[in-house]
């Protein structure tokens, strides 16, 4: 008997895998009726498409210049080794939330692997991990604004109007809503990175290249040149490239059928490494050391227009979605177990509208003081992306399964299991302080520059 109930612990409910019908009761929303949002509306496609454009976007435009730091073959290895463990990072969400069906967010994660102290220190950079990435966004919409407009108006007005749009539209309610946005936003970000790609394939030299000789692409099959600061900051780069995870909790919440988790995750992350790898090399393949950061500013002047054009609206998709998560988290956090959390009353818009409008001006403030796109990428990547996706989720494994290997019937998968998990563990800290200090000295060095970008500065971000 004991160990049928041990057994019966790994596996997920059956009830708990049926779809959505309406007036179900929500382990997160509560009652879901007709006078309130709809959030249980999400299916795998748009599952998929909402998965792909929280990790597609801002990380693949920086991902040659990763490849410039790191060479091409080890930055290939890289990308794999992040891929990989990010890939199982995402099944064990999936599997978790089947088995835990009342959390949320990764602060619920916390609470259980280590109590309260746990909830507030997940909850607390979750917050800021979507907040810094939100900053990112409307940093590199800044720079599609410069870069079409020809610095029309200053940079500072531009990341101000990014802030107000993605706020205006991350403000509806449902992850179902808007997901169209994020159909649109994919298309057009995928775009205007398929036309840089083939524009330096077909091109002279990139744009930032000398003039005046003979152009030879400088790519590396491995940099030994790097420095340690340099690597680990490439390194945390590719997280940021990856580091969708956490937005997964929130995202799974709201399908209509979360037993098609898997396979949205699946076809996410395949079709992600694949676009990831082809980019990174061929980029940075034809433009050496001189590829551009963001990515799509490698192609000479009048194609940097065409592709920035259709990138603005895939990086305005990501941003709003950013702010929507982040939110959407604290809302739910608000509202929990109150009848305003899903129905339309004048305590629920006066909550969700604050929450909106306050990550944006954070979000805002965040993408104003570290103008330089690269630089900021690295270092929400290296302080806030590791620790959603990797720690956590060997923690969660652990918390799931470690009573299932107690008293002497530990087989061989069971400690491979344990093994697995706590080098995902030690990694996430490893790449957690190490990438942090690289994008610390990156920072410092970038102010230092004679003519850098300054904060709140009024020069042209795009060249």
């Amino acid at each position: 008997m004991p160990e049928e109930k041990k057994e019966e612990s790994l596996s997920p409910v059956t009830s708990r895998l049926e779809e959505y019908t309406e007036g179900q009761h929500d382990a997160v929303f509560g009652e879901i009726t007709e006078k309130g949002p709809n959030y249980r509306n999400v299916g795998w496609l748009g599952t998929t498409v909402l998965m792909l454009k929280t990790q597609i976007g801002l990380g693949v435009l920086s991902i040659p210049v990763a490849f410039d730091a790191l060479g091409i073959v080890p930055g290939v290895i890289c990308l794999c080794a992040i891929a990989g463990i990010t890939s199982w990072s995402n099944y064990i969400v999936g599997t978790f939330k089947l088995r835990h069906p009342e959390v949320y967010g990764i602060d619920d994660v916390g609470q259980l692997l280590l109590g309260p102290t746990g909830r507030i220190l997940l909850g607390g950079a979750f917050c800021l991990w979507w907040v810094f990435v939100a900053g990112s966004g409307m940093l590199g919409l800044s720079i599609g604004l410069n870069a079409v407009s020809d610095h029309a108006v200053c940079t500072a007005v531009y990341v101000a109007v990014a802030a107000i749009v993605a706020c205006i539209l991350g403000s509806i309610q449902t992850l179902g809503r808007i997901s169209w946005m994020a159909w649109v936003g994919l298309a057009c970000i995928i775009t205007s990175i398929m036309i840089v790609t083939i524009a330096v394939g077909l091109q002279d030299r990139p744009s930032a290249a000398p003039k005046d000789t003979v152009w030879v692409s400088d790519y590396k099959i491995v940099n030994s040149d790097a420095s340690f600061a340099d690597a680990i900051g490439a390194v945390s780069t590719l997280v940021f490239a990856y580091a969708g995870t956490p937005a997964f909790f929130s995202i799974a919440a709201e399908m209509r059928a979360p037993h098609h988790y898997n396979r949205s995750m699946i076809l996410c992350q395949s079709l992600m490494t694949c676009f990831y790898i082809a980019i990174g090399v061929v980029i940075y393949y034809y433009c050496g050391s001189y590829v551009s950061s963001p990515a799509l500013g490698s192609a000479g002047p009048v194609l940097k227009k065409v592709s920035y054009g259709f990138a603005i609206p895939g990086l305005l998709a990501s941003t709003l979605l950013f702010i929507h998560i982040t939110a959407k988290y604290i809302f739910v956090r608000l509202l929990h177990g109150s009848r305003h959390l899903a129905s339309n009353t004048l305590t629920h818009w006066m909550v969700w509208l604050s929450c909106t409008i306050g990550i944006a001006l954070i979000a805002y403030v965040i993408a104003s003081a570290i103008p330089v796109f690269s630089d900021l990428v690295s270092l929400v990547g290296a302080l806030l992306g590791t620790p959603m996706c990797f720690q956590p989720m060997g923690g969660m494994w652990l918390y799931d399964n470690w009573t299932h290997g107690r008293g002497g019937q530990r087989s061989l998968r069971w400690i491979a299991m344990v093994c697995w998990c706590i080098f995902v563990i030690v990694t996430g800290f490893f790449l957690m302080i190490g990438g942090t200090y690289g994008s610390v000295v990156t920072i410092m060095d970038s102010y230092k520059k004679a003519g850098g970008t300054a904060a709140w500065s009024c020069a042209d971000n795009s060249t």
